[in-house]
């Protein structure tokens, strides 16, 4: 478990000094756009994100890494997380899907000790969706929600989809970072209202 912790936080570092984060900005205003269904390697595991989330990311970054093996052209991509939309429920409660982003290409999971028995392949997205950037720390992202839910209402849509995050910059390799300097979309499947 503890070499999945490191494996996550060197992989989160690794990825969030390697991009311009700028062209992001646009999303600094709410959203609606359409987005193209997307393959996603997924593991779900219940509880609180703050506890179980590193140990769920470990599980998926190892899996990722023995599937390039086999598919060595893919690319890493922001990782994801989903949670139900609902939030009255205790944390301990929720179900969440911790989720890396795949190319098309790949079809099924190769047989491997290295690939974590509870991960899989699923599809994400059909239709519309809104979104927002958040900048900062996870645990001030309720205006930022709020804001986006406003959004929603006004524009004619309800949300038909679980509450998304998508990590574009977080913690370092071996400290947390600057919270304040954190970048995470967030984001929920829409349909318009009837």
């Amino acid at each position: 478990m503890r070499q999945n912790a490191i494996l996550l936080v060197c992989v989160l570092a690794l990825f969030s000094c390697q991009r311009d984060l700028s062209k992001f900005d646009y999303l600094l205003t709410p959203q609606i756009s359409a987005k193209p269904s997307q393959k996603m390697l997924v593991v779900e595991v219940k509880g609180d994100p703050n506890t179980v989330g590193k140990e769920a990311f470990g599980q998926l970054f190892k899996s990722y890494y023995a599937l390039k093996k086999e598919y060595r052209t893919i690319k890493m991509a922001p990782p994801r997380a989903r949670w139900p939309f609902s939030f009255s429920e205790p944390k301990e409660e929720w179900i969440g899907k911790y989720a890396l982003p795949l190319p098309n290409e790949v079809e099924q999971l190769p047989q491997s000790e290295k690939i974590s028995p509870n991960v899989r392949l699923e599809t994400w997205y059909v239709g519309e969706v809104a979104e927002i950037l958040h900048l900062g720390p996870y645990g001030e992202e309720t205006p930022t929600i709020e804001k986006l839910m406003a959004f929603i209402e006004a524009q004619g849509y309800q949300i038909s989809g679980d509450h998304e995050e998508e990590y574009l910059k977080g913690p370092g390799m071996f400290f947390k970072g600057n919270p304040r300097k954190y970048r995470t979309i967030i984001r929920y499947e829409v349909t318009p209202n009837n």
